[in-house]
């Protein structure tokens, strides 16, 4: 497939795609939303998970880091690779041996994501603006709540980290889903 020449056919294209596909965003909208609610009725466990599956997360990376690493070790930058995977397998490793005492840390982390994702999702809305006519404000607000669940990490630390995790991981799924929701449904008027 070939890029249109003009910008008008893009922007057309792009909308048909994302009218054809309402029903996914719908889907995956409703399933983030009922497994934000899972998380904020259950925050503890919510952040023990969250916290579990990021230290098999940076495991897996870092042992692949790791062969890939010695696989390509005659690339540039052999030894900066290989610090960087070994650190992924000492992460992960201490999430796993120890998730409870890994929970502070990781609440840090997770408050330093929904600040950069919730910048990220800004300005992405603001670059949707000129295409998504109707759908932009979505991401928009998306955007702005993920501040705001950063704001809220780093103004209970230290004695959040036990439920801050589960509950605002939650908060963000149950509005990246209803953020999703509203695209699909401003997508199937279209």
């Amino acid at each position: 497939m070939t890029l249109p020449q003009n910008l008008e056919e893009l922007q057309a294209r792009m909308r048909e795609a994302v009218r054809q596909h309402w029903k996914a965003f719908l889907i995956e909208g409703i399933l983030l939303a009922v497994l934000g609610l899972a998380a904020i009725v259950l925050p503890q466990l919510a952040g023990l998970a969250v916290t579990i599956l990021l230290g098999w997360l940076f495991l897996i990376m870092g042992i692949s880091g790791l062969i890939m690493t010695f696989w390509a070790r005659e690339m540039p930058g052999f030894w900066w690779s290989l610090i960087s995977a070994a650190l992924a397998v000492l992460a992960g490793g201490v999430l796993l041996a120890k998730p409870v005492q890994g929970v502070l840390t990781l609440t840090i982390v997770v408050g330093a994501f929904f600040l950069a994702e919730g910048v990220a999702t800004i300005l992405y809305a603001l670059e949707h603006r000129r295409e998504l006519s109707e759908r932009w404000s979505w991401l928009l607000i998306g955007g702005a709540m993920d501040i705001v669940i950063s704001g809220l990490i780093f103004a209970g630390l230290p004695g959040s980290a036990e439920w801050a995790i589960g509950l605002l991981a939650g908060l963000n799924l149950m509005f990246g889903g209803t953020t999703l929701i509203g695209m699909a449904l401003a997508a199937r008027k279209t």
